[in-house]
């Protein structure tokens, strides 16, 4: 297996993020704007608003995780919201997702008044990527509404 180096999104990642970006928007069936892409970019790379990494395998970017921390009604202490992960096709399988979920775990051990507590969303029949998460997180109980 090949080393999955996980570091910081940084401004020159824009063209392969862009493309991985789109594939995750096209496996969520989601067709955003140009200018929402761009502000999002500007949002993960400006202090105090997301945070985000991408795993890299023989110098290539493979995926990335964007994250926030947000104030809980039930804790005075904040919690992470993993909200994007994406891995590519040829990577999955490699750890590079796992790494990237481990990565987001450290930096909610590490976040001061953090309760170390992070959740995320998925599809139910995101099949593929629920074999990780069920090894690697709790699934909870909740249902998720949206306003249409």
């Amino acid at each position: 297996m090949t080393d999955i180096l996980i570091r910081n999104l940084t401004s020159a990642d824009r063209p392969v993020w862009d493309r991985h970006w789109a594939a995750y928007l096209e496996f969520y069936e989601q067709d955003l704007a140009p200018e929402v892409t761009d502000g999002m970019f500007k949002r993960l790379l400006a202090p105090g608003s997301h945070s985000a990494l991408v795993a890299e395998r023989d110098g290539e970017v493979v995926g990335f995780v964007h994250f926030l921390f947000h104030d809980s009604t039930w804790s005075l202490e904040t919690v992470c919201y993993l909200e994007d992960l994406y891995v590519s096709p040829e990577a999955r399988g490699t750890g590079a997702g796992r790494r990237l979920i481990e990565a987001v775990y450290a930096a909610a051990d590490k976040e001061p008044d953090a309760s170390g507590k992070v959740y995320w969303h998925t599809n139910q029949d995101n099949k593929r990527a629920r074999l990780l998460y069920d090894r690697i997180g709790e699934l909870s109980d909740s249902i998720r509404y949206t306003r249409t």
